[in-house]
């Protein structure tokens, strides 16, 4: 079978390098991608307080999901020094609203192993973040997200397939897939167990690379975390968007943060 690349897609120079032609899979490629949407539209200044940039030597790198004072959820394939940027929209200036606060743990999950399951990661910042950002945000627990039911995604990376990031948070429209269709496009690499993907078009656009660690958005409730897609083309409607199933992750999530709750995205 046609052999298609594999990509973690990070946005910074030197992962880009290393992770971008990382290695070979057998018929399908992922690629995790960053935060960076294409198509889509400029979201509302700050009206996703719960979003963060996950910057390496002050340049974006992941998304994430700040779902207490003190805790982001992102990616575990976007482990590396960072620094976490909340209440951003314009990622580019000195906002009043952001703070720059660096990670003091990093918590990927134990089955982790650098490979597309299991891709997910508790983030424990350093200092608690302030009440003009913090909304207190726990993922649904035992929620189902049926097929076809439209979801939101947002991030700050890249706005057409090779092309440059956007300074300005961005947000776009994917629909849930049913996950015999995600099994049939991405094989074995694909785990309905603790994966979830959606379709979308060309023009409506969606997660590309640097989307890595986004939310995805359904019902006001983080339902997944952006993983992986196409790495040769990520607004190709043929291959579905990947992302890790937040609601499978709860227990670990509850013991790794110490607190338990459920809460919705308003």
């Amino acid at each position: 079978s046609q052999s298609l690349q594999l990509l973690l897609l990070y946005h910074h120079d030197l992962l880009h390098h290393l992770h971008l032609s990382a290695m070979i899979l057998p018929s399908f490629s992922s690629g995790a991608t960053e935060s960076g949407i294409v198509g889509g539209r400029e979201a509302k200044p700050h009206s996703r307080p719960y979003m963060a940039s996950i910057q390496y030597l002050g340049h974006h790198s992941c998304g994430g999901i700040l779902i207490r004072e003190d805790f982001v959820l992102t990616a575990a394939h976007c482990k590396g020094p960072c620094t976490v940027v909340l209440g951003a929209h314009d990622i580019s200036k000195k906002e009043k609203s952001q703070q720059h606060i660096e990670v003091a743990k990093y918590y990927p999950h134990p089955k982790y192993n650098g490979t597309l399951n299991y891709d997910i990661m508790l983030l424990k910042v350093k200092l608690s973040v302030s009440n003009f950002i913090f909304k207190k945000i726990i993922p649904k627990k035992n929620g189902k997200t049926p097929a076809n039911i439209e979801c939101l995604v947002a991030g700050w990376g890249l706005t057409k397939v090779n092309g440059s990031c956007s300074n300005v948070l961005k947000e776009a429209r994917e629909k849930i897939q049913f996950g015999t269709e995600c099994s049939h496009i991405w094989k074995h690499h694909f785990r309905s167990d603790h994966m979830i993907c959606t379709k979308f078009t060309k023009k409506s656009g969606g997660v590309c690379q640097g989307d890595s660690g986004g939310p995805l958005i359904c019902n006001k409730m983080p339902q997944g975390i952006t993983a992986f897609t196409f790495a040769s083309n990520c607004n190709d409607p043929k291959y579905p968007h990947v992302f890790t199933k937040v609601n499978f992750f709860i227990p670990w999530i509850d013991k790794g943060t110490g607190f338990s709750a459920n809460c919705s995205l308003s």
